[in-house]
């Protein structure tokens, strides 16, 4: 396989994000970090949809995660406002991936992050796939455990905030290991 410049800053700086736009398909990780609130500064992993969805062109150093109101997305968003121009995080349940998904993308949010409903959930990542409806989405889509969804919007909760500034996405491979803060209700 022969790469260009950006095929090769591609895979030097940008290597989980970039691997579906070049059409290699692995099962690969995305991270974000939450930089506020301060008590879950910590590097979360997430999986991308597998077949819908849009990838990271650029990435944000400062973005707001914000909780969907209702949770589930799977219609009108009483805060939608705040989800344009964002990253909104969304629960798993009630509708398809893709509808909560396209329900973000219709708020002008730039991605969702969807968690696992099961707030137990500590290592299975669910593969999300089409609906069969022949509808798309444009914007990125990733799944995220559930007990890491559940921590997020915890603690968001305790300290009264309507949302938490995330930077996505990280490139792991740049940070040493001992500086690879994961959350530490997660084990691998």
């Amino acid at each position: 396989m022969v790469l260009g410049a950006a095929g090769w800053w591609c895979l030097v700086i940008w290597l989980p994000a970039c691997v579906t736009a070049h059409g290699l398909r692995i099962h690969d990780y995305l991270y974000f970090q939450v930089l506020s609130p301060g008590d879950i500064r910590y590097i979360f992993t997430a999986t991308p949809a597998k077949d819908f969805g849009g990838i990271f062109h650029t990435r944000y150093e400062q973005i707001h995660l914000v909780p969907a109101e209702p949770s589930e997305a799977c219609g009108e968003l009483s805060n939608g406002f705040f989800i344009q121009d964002q990253i909104a995080l969304v629960e798993r349940g009630g509708c398809s991936f893709l509808s909560k998904t396209r329900v973000v993308q219709e708020h002008g949010g730039r991605a969702v992050i969807i968690s696992d409903n099961a707030v137990d959930n500590d290592s299975f990542y669910v593969e999300m796939i089409q609906d069969s409806t022949q509808r798309t989405a444009d914007i990125p889509a990733l799944f995220l455990l559930g007990r890491d969804g559940y921590m997020i919007r915890r603690s968001l909760e305790q300290h009264g905030l309507p949302w938490a500034i995330i930077s996505i996405p990280v490139n792991v491979t740049s940070i040493p290991t001992f500086e690879l803060l994961q959350p530490p209700w997660t084990f691998w």
